[in-house]
């Protein structure tokens, strides 16, 4: 009985859009979501030092992108999708003064990046209409909203400063349905900068920083054809 409704269950359907992969190169757009971190790396404390803890409280955001990939076979592809990303996080700062009374800084940290992502994907063979795949790569990410040239000795309250430019590493995984007329995927990707993001002008609240990794969760919505 098991092996029957094992039989019926893998039995071949009409399969949609087969000559996809057959196609030099497709195009499409993106639509997701996002949740933006800070691996923030500081110095050790030191006897006296006033600040106990820094946490970071991530947000959520949204990007759209545009599809291109060129197909290297049944299975590869390279694939560049531009992508303006909208993302917030923020940093809380946790301080005691000399007499022994907590207190808590926030700042608030808004990006809005333009992503040059250039990525291989290699898929799973096709299941009729479904198939899996792994991507991974790297991308150049450029902050729009980066408040790099802003000068903290001229404003009431210090910043941190993150730079315009990031290089950084991209790895996911995803799903392909194939649909009568298009093909709709869903990826989850993890985004890792690969080199300190900081902007070391010495204020009380960077100095004590080592360095600052912007990362990034991205689920994403993918319309090709």
């Amino acid at each position: 009985m098991l092996s029957t409704l094992m039989s019926f269950g893998q039995k071949a359907k009409v399969k949609n859009l087969q000559n996809f992969e057959r196609k030099t190169i497709h195009f499409g757009f993106s639509l997701g979501v996002n949740s933006a971190n800070l691996g923030v790396h500081r110095y050790p404390i030191k006897p006296l030092d006033s600040l106990m803890s820094i946490n970071v409280v991530s947000d959520g955001g949204f990007n759209l992108g545009i599809v291109s990939e060129l197909h290297m076979g049944n299975h590869l592809g390279l694939r560049f999708v531009p992508t303006l990303i909208f993302a917030q996080r923020s940093m809380e700062f946790n301080f005691i003064n000399p007499d022994k009374k907590a207190y808590m800084e926030e700042r608030i940290i808004e990006s809005t990046y333009l992503d040059f992502p250039l990525l291989l994907k290699y898929s799973s063979a096709r299941l009729n209409n479904f198939a899996a795949y792994i991507i991974a790569g790297g991308k150049f990410s450029y902050d729009l909203a980066s408040s790099e040239a802003v000068k903290n000795e001229e404003i009431a309250e210090s910043i941190i400063k993150i730079k315009k430019s990031t290089i950084n590493a991209e790895v996911g995984i995803g799903t392909d349905f194939y649909l009568p007329y298009f093909k709709f995927s869903i990826e989850a990707k993890m985004s890792y900068a690969i080199r300190d993001a900081l902007i070391h002008d010495a204020t009380e609240l960077s100095t004590p920083i080592e360095k600052i990794l912007p990362k990034m969760f991205l689920l994403t919505f993918l319309f090709e054809g």
